[in-house]
């Protein structure tokens, strides 16, 4: 099935596994997971991502039996040729040491059986903490975890259904797991340089995560990268309750000197180009996405794209 990639979802019953892995990758809104049911045993989904990658899930079922199971006799079946752990500890758990132990039995068999997979723990349900005590409650947890994951490395990251934070998390998460980000990257910083664009971002259609991006200003908000991709989500979503069989989406801002376009590019990507340059007008950052649409089509096969080639951005 292509560009096979093996993700882990882990974690206790009762954590947030299923409410992120829906709202993510099956259109869901934070309201509607609480009809969710707890998962039995290991659910498999089958993601496709830029054409010719494959986001094989396993949402590994929290309950303790099923944990004895994964550990002893399905360790092989479970943990061999992973790519990725993602392991979920609920910031509500009044267990965190039995948390951990189950983490740290994880970590055990990826290190035997996946010795090169990128490990990420997520924090969730961050929202029933008080904004003022949210940073200094992730701290204490990621400080532990990465103790306890010794001589392994994690990387952690707070969540919350109800906010952005999610789609940080799982944007860092499919960017580590793009074979050519590379090239994503450079030939965005390029197009952005000769757009003299503030911003360009990449997206996955699909899901509205961004997989790319180039900032050729800075912006004092840190976390607007994910609040568009949640805001676009929201907005594809409600959409398509009105829309029949909504496939593509653009959408055109223009406030004074601020112009910003949101346009498919490819089948499977999307792309967000923000402009304050005066000299540059609308028909021209069009004309330039559709003359880069070929290149970034051939980046999605991962084979040699050609140069982009672009017209005059004053035109």
């Amino acid at each position: 099935m292509g560009n096979k990639k093996k993700v882990l979802l882990m974690g206790k019953s009762g954590a947030g596994k299923t409410s992120m892995r829906s709202i993510i990758f099956a259109n869901y809104v934070a309201r509607d997971t609480r009809r969710l049911g707890p998962t039995m045993n290991v659910e498999h989904s089958y993601i496709r991502f830029l054409g010719t990658m494959v986001l094989n899930l396993w949402d590994c079922g929290g309950q303790p039996n099923y944990f004895d199971n994964y550990i002893t006799p399905q360790r092989e079946q479970i943990f061999k040729g992973a790519e990725v752990l993602i392991f979920v500890i609920s910031v509500e758990t009044k267990e965190l040491q039995d948390d951990l132990r189950l983490y740290q039995s994880c970590l055990e068999a990826l290190a035997h059986l996946s010795p090169e997979a990128k490990i990420v723990c997520l924090i969730s349900k961050m929202d029933l903490i008080a904004d003022e005590k949210r940073e200094q409650e992730f701290s204490v947890r990621e400080s532990e975890i990465k103790r306890r994951s010794l001589p392994l490395k994690v990387t952690c990251y707070p969540t919350s259904i109800w906010d952005e934070s999610l789609y940080k998390a799982w944007s860092s998460i499919i960017y580590s797991l793009v074979p050519n980000i590379a090239k994503f990257e450079s030939s965005l910083n390029m197009f952005a340089d000769i757009m003299r664009a503030d911003e360009v971002l990449l997206f996955e259609k699909a899901t509205y995560l961004i997989i790319a991006h180039s900032v050729r200003r800075k912006h004092p908000d840190g976390h607007r990268f994910e609040k568009i991709s949640n805001i676009i989500k929201q907005f594809k979503l409600n959409a398509s309750r009105y829309v029949a069989n909504l496939h593509t989406m653009r959408m055109e801002i223009i406030n004074g000197d601020l112009k910003i376009l949101l346009d498919m590019l490819t089948p499977n990507t999307a792309i967000m180009v923000v402009i304050t340059d005066p000299l540059v007008y609308p028909a021209a950052i069009s004309l330039n996405i559709q003359t880069a649409r070929k290149h970034f089509e051939m980046l999605e096969k991962l084979d040699r794209a050609p140069a982009m080639q672009f017209g005059d951005p004053k035109v």
